[in-house]
């Protein structure tokens, strides 16, 4: 068996941590907030994901993993940790992926393997073979991982292995066969980084194309939906549903980073990003208009995760939609059963309290909670539902 040191405690790093210990390797995951590795090693993840919280027990309770503040001496590091927008020059922050490198360089012999699993540009893990000493083993093994699934999908989705040679790549494989059953299909590291990116990127576009349906809509008096349904019985096309806007750490992100690589030829992907990212903003307008009939308006909005059914706000578009809203002084509840922190100034509520106390409702999210409210507690409120809840979408 091989050790293993995991840096990134977040939605991937754990749960690959986890399951590595769980197929019988010694595993020290690693995190530079104390707080989390505490958490960690008290047996919680500290976010909502099925499953895990259950295993983290099993395997710190065996010894098999513990967590620390400190990078360890190992056969196999993986580097998991945040590579967030740069929103300024539309980059890459790699700052984190560097300072992993520069940790764990004192402690390497020259015969490891170092996997990079952060969503990176294309040449990130040529860079980062160039920091460490001849010998290493350097390969990128992207995740394919939806939130609340990410057990599931970890072990059971395709991987693609990109090594910066042959070697490289045979080794990381050899590493991930040890809990995944999905194909681990062998690739050089540049090609594993952009299909990475070119999978966040395709679904950027294709919801971009939804979104900006549903804008022509508005202006030409078509119900968009509809019009997407009717469109959809084409048996060659399959246009996704329209929403408040596009969240997550990965599509509203990935494909500035692929964009990078090729400014001059990334004339859809910018354009894309360009559709998505004005969709929060046409909303908040809707919610402006509706808000414009009442006297002293008060303004309810359903959902603040980026996407249903989970607890991550990360690059939400609901959490700007709310922000703008209590920007222009109006006040705000806020319902989200899978989130308890709101933006500052608007008020946490019960759904059902907080449509009955609103002139105005704003249907952000489309949790499977909120399908099940009954449908006589928006009577008479003026409703702003770009998510299709209450139209069955």
């Amino acid at each position: 068996m091989s050790r293993i040191c995991v840096h990134g405690l977040g939605h991937v790093g754990l749960p690959t941590a986890a399951l590595l210990a769980l197929a019988g390797h010694p595993v020290t995951g690693r995190d530079i907030a104390p707080d989390l590795v505490a958490r960690v090693n008290a047996g919680a993840s500290g976010f909502a994901e099925p499953g895990l919280d259950a295993l983290l027990a099993r395997v710190i309770g065996s010894g098999a993993l513990r967590a620390s503040t400190q990078a360890v001496p190992a056969d196999v590091h993986i580097i998991a940790v945040p590579t967030p927008l740069d929103a300024a020059r539309r980059q890459a922050d790699l700052s984190a992926v560097w300072q992993v490198a520069a940790a764990i360089l004192p402690l390497l012999r020259g015969d490891e393997l170092v996997v990079l699993e952060s969503t990176v540009p294309v040449g990130t893990t040529e860079a980062l073979a160039a920091r460490l000493p001849a010998g290493v083993a350097v390969a990128h093994v992207p995740e394919r991982v939806l939130p609340g699934r990410a057990l599931t999908e970890l072990v059971q989705n395709d991987r693609v292995v990109g090594g910066v040679d042959a070697a490289a790549a045979g080794r990381a494989a050899a590493l991930y066969r040890a809990f995944v059953r999905g194909q681990l299909v062998e690739t050089d590291a540049r090609t594993a980084e952009l299909v990475k990116l070119a999978e966040n990127a395709h679904r950027d576009v294709n919801i971009a194309f939804a979104n900006e349906i549903a804008a022509i809509c508005a202006r030409v008096g078509v119900d968009a939906r509809r019009a997407i349904a009717l469109a959809n019985r084409h048996p060659r096309v399959e246009i996704l549903s329209p929403g408040a806007g596009v969240g997550g750490h990965c599509i509203p992100v990935d494909p500035w980073f692929l964009a990078q690589a090729a400014p001059d030829d990334a004339v859809l992907i910018r354009a894309a990003r360009a559709v998505n990212d004005a969709v929060p903003q046409r909303v908040v307008a809707r919610v402006r208009a509706a808000c414009a009939r009442y006297a002293a308006p008060r303004v309810a909005c359903l959902g603040l995760a980026y996407k249903p059914d989970v607890e991550d706000v990360r690059e939400s578009p609901a959490v700007a939609v709310v922000q703008a809203l209590l920007a222009d002084g109006f006040p705000v509840s806020v319902s989200d059963p899978f989130v308890s922190e709101v933006p500052n100034g608007a008020v946490l509520r019960d759904a059902a309290e907080a449509i009955a106390a609103a002139d105005v409702v704003a249907v952000l999210v489309p949790h499977t909670a909120f399908r099940a409210l009954d449908a006589r507690l928006f009577r008479g409120k003026a409703v702003v539902d770009p998510v299709g809840l209450l139209a069955g979408g």
